[in-house]
Parts: C-alpha cells; sequence; structure tokens
C-alpha cells in the first residue's frame, strides 16, 4: 500500500482541552518552513501526545517513520498506547523498548527509549528509517539525550530533509535554540489549574535519614486520605525500598484505597496500573519516574519528600554510586504541577519554604556527574 494511502483518513484535529491546541497551526507552519523547532511547555500541556500527530497534520511520516524518544520505558509504552487510542488506527502506533518490539511494516509513529535510538544510530549513522525526530525531556540532560542531541546536531546539516523537535518541560530554551542555529521556539502556555502549595514548617521537615522521611509521609498521606476532599493521591519518595515500606504502613492503615507502587524497574503490567480506573481512591507511590515523564490522571494531591536518588561519580574512591539527594527547585516545581491537571491541587512539601529557596535552581546534567572515562569511550562509539 502506498504511504499516502496509509494515512489518509487520519482525524488530525487540535484539542481544545489541552494548551497544545492552541500552537496546533503555528506549529505545523514552523514544522514546514524550518528543520528544527524547540518546544517548551509544563509536563500535561499535551505535547508528549500531541507533537506526533502534529507532525503528521504537516505531512511528515510520509518518507520515513515519525521517531519520538522518551527517557524512560513506561512512558515510552503508556504513551504509545494513548496515542494509537486517539488516533483510532493502532496499526500506525508502535513503541520500542529494551527486549521489546512492538513495530510493524505500516509503523509511522515509533516511540521508545533514547537509548534505542543511539543504539541505531550506531547500526545507520544516517537514521534512514525516519523523516522527522521527536526528542521530549530534554531538561532531563541524561547521557544519552545529551549524546543523541550532538549526533543529530551533526546529523542535520547532511540530511536536510529530516525535521527535529527538541520538547521539554523547564530547560533553557534559548541556549537550546542557539545551539541548533537560533531554532524557533514555541512556548506552551500552562492552562492547569490553581495549586496550593503547603510547606511543613523547619523543625518538623523531612531530611535524607530514611527514618525521619518515612515517618514524615506516612502521617500526611493518611491524613490527606482520610480528609474529606476527593482526589487520588501521588507521593514521591527516593528509592524502591521507601516505597515499599510506606506500601506497607499504608495498605495497614487506609483499607479502603489502592495503594500502587511506580518505579523504574516495575513490570510492565503493573506499571499500567495506575492508570486503569478504579472505584477506590488510589495513592501512587513514585520515584521522580512521575515527576515529568507521564501523567498520572486523576491527581489532586501530591506529598513531595523533596528527595531523589542522583547517580555521582567519586575521582577520589573512583567509583559512582546512587545517593539519595535534595532535589532541584525545578523538580520541586515540576511534582508541585502533578496535581493541577484536573481540578484545584495541594501539594504538601515536606520540607520548609527556606529550604526550597535555598536548592539548585535545576538538577546537574548526568555528563556533570559520571565519569568521564565512561563519557569519553560513549563519545568514540557514537
Amino acid at each position: 500500500m502506498h504511504e499516502n494511502d496509509i494515512l489518509n483518513g487520519l482525524a488530525l484535529t487540535p484539542p481544545d482541552e489541552l494548551p497544545i491546541g492552541a500552537h496546533w497551526d503555528e506549529l505545523i507552519l514552523l514544522l514546514r518552513e524550518h528543520q528544527v523547532i524547540i518546544v517548551a511547555g509544563e509536563t500535561g500541556c499535551g505535547k508528549t501526545t500531541q507533537l506526533p500527530k502534529i507532525c503528521l497534520a504537516a505531512g511528515r511520516g510520509s518518507r520515513g517513520m515519525i521517531g519520538c524518544t522518551q527517557p524512560r520505558r513506561i512512558a515510552a509504552l503508556s504513551v504509545a498506547d494513548r496515542v494509537a487510542s486517539e488516533l483510532g488506527r493502532p496499526e500506525l502506533v508502535g513503541s520500542k523498548i529494551r527486549f521489546h518490539d512492538r513495530t510493524g511494516r505500516d509503523t509511522r509513529i515509533k516511540f521508545m527509549t533514547d537509548g534505542v535510538l543511539l543504539a541505531e544510530m550506531q547500526r545507520d549513522r544516517r537514521l534512514a528509517a525516519y523523516d522527522t525526530l521527536i526528542v521530549d525531556e530534554a531538561h532531563e540532560r541524561s547521557l544519552n539525550i545529551d549524546f543523541l542531541l550532538g549526533s543529530l546536531h551533526q546529523l542535520l546539516p547532511r540530511r536536510p530533509g529530516l525535521k527535529l523537535i527538541v520538547s521539554s518541560a523547564t530547560m533553557d530554551t534559548v541556549r537550546f535554540a542557539d545551539y541548533f542555529g537560533r531554532a524557533p521556539v514555541v512556548t506552551v502556555e500552562d492552562r492547569g489549574y490553581p495549586v496550593t502549595i503547603r510547606h511543613l514548617p523547619a523543625e518538623t521537615s523531612a531530611t535524607e535519614e530514611e527514618a525521619d522521611h518515612l515517618e514524615l509521609t506516612v502521617r500526611e498521606t493518611v491524613a490527606l486520605a482520610e480528609g474529606k476532599e476527593s482526589g487520588d493521591i501521588l507521593v514521591f519518595l527516593p528509592t524502591e525500598r521507601d516505597i515499599r515500606e510506606v506500601q506497607g504502613s499504608l495498605e495497614g492503615s487506609l483499607s479502603r484505597c489502592l495503594v500502587l507502587p511506580l518505579f523504574g524497574r516495575l513490570a510492565t503490567a503493573d506499571q499500567r496500573r495506575i492508570f486503569a480506573p478504579s472505584g477506590r481512591r488510589k495513592i501512587v507511590l513514585a520515584t521522580n519516574v512521575a515527576e515529568t515523564s507521564i501523567t498520572v490522571p486523576g491527581i489532586r494531591f501530591v506529598v513531595d519528600s523533596g528527595l531523589a536518588r542522583l547517580s555521582r561519580y567519586s575521582p577520589r574512591t573512583r567509583s559512582a554510586s546512587l545517593r539519595v539527594e535534595r532535589i532541584s527547585r525545578a523538580s520541586c516545581d515540576q511534582r508541585a504541577g502533578r496535581c493541577g491537571r484536573t481540578g484545584p491541587g495541594l501539594c504538601i512539601r515536606l520540607y520548609g519554604e527556606d529550604d526550597y529557596h535555598n536548592r539548585d535552581p535545576f538538577t546537574p546534567p548526568e555528563i556533570q556527574r559520571a565519569n568521564l572515562a565512561e563519557v569519553i569511550l560513549r563519545m568514540a562509539s557514537l
């Protein structure tokens, strides 16, 4: 079947309920006139699900696939399912992560982890299978994302027909635009509901001490669950072990609620449970995987420990370690924004307001925290 025949009959219209819908025509025009565009918008504005459809509306996907990268496999799989459902043509949307390839001959939109695209680039330097690429969550600045953007920067002059969209929740748009030859920037305004922020007094704030922040987390979550206001609760914790411990405590005291864990190593079937409707109030216990990569539906409350596990290389010991650290202000803001999507939200921060203002503005890029020997070897292999 001819490529254009495959794409015939698709309903590609701007979604009124999502902020990105107001930029639909503008993005189509920019995509036709420029090789690279930068899209910045808060998580939940619709950029992850709608940008591939905007590419189709602009005539992309006819001479190659539209490749969409995500930093985490749960996002790649869940967004692929969502876009396939919205298009009503599941055969056009595929996904690929490690040990999982759900693509076919008719696949026009392919969701994958950034590591998968890097591996494909080692086999095909020109990425001939694609006519458009979308690098999502660029603000995370992982090694894979930085290597991918650097490699694409070199590839674009050799493939003038290849289009690139760099998409992010929070990032230095001017720096990215300058890197790609002063690419145009589209900022999608947030139309979310107001979110009330409540900081704990300094004397009762959580610290990196495990028992301290776990006890506070359980106490505040139970108080929310037993309150009069309805709505699901999203709790941010630094480690899988913390999640399991808090899950045990909450299931013992809140039998009427459905307590669900969410972390990167969780089986795909278990991860998808958070999206399934339930007649019970949901309490989702998550690592920073829920910060930007995915939007958990129905969240009205957020409990933020203010902590996350970050990898850092120590030149003194010549080893890398995963340490629980305070997150940046940008990450704090991202977590708070998780609860203002379906109605007015409340974010309880288990740390004081002064603590928030004294944090780093952004998380340092992984390349600044990694073993340089590994970085050099990775660069040499690309």
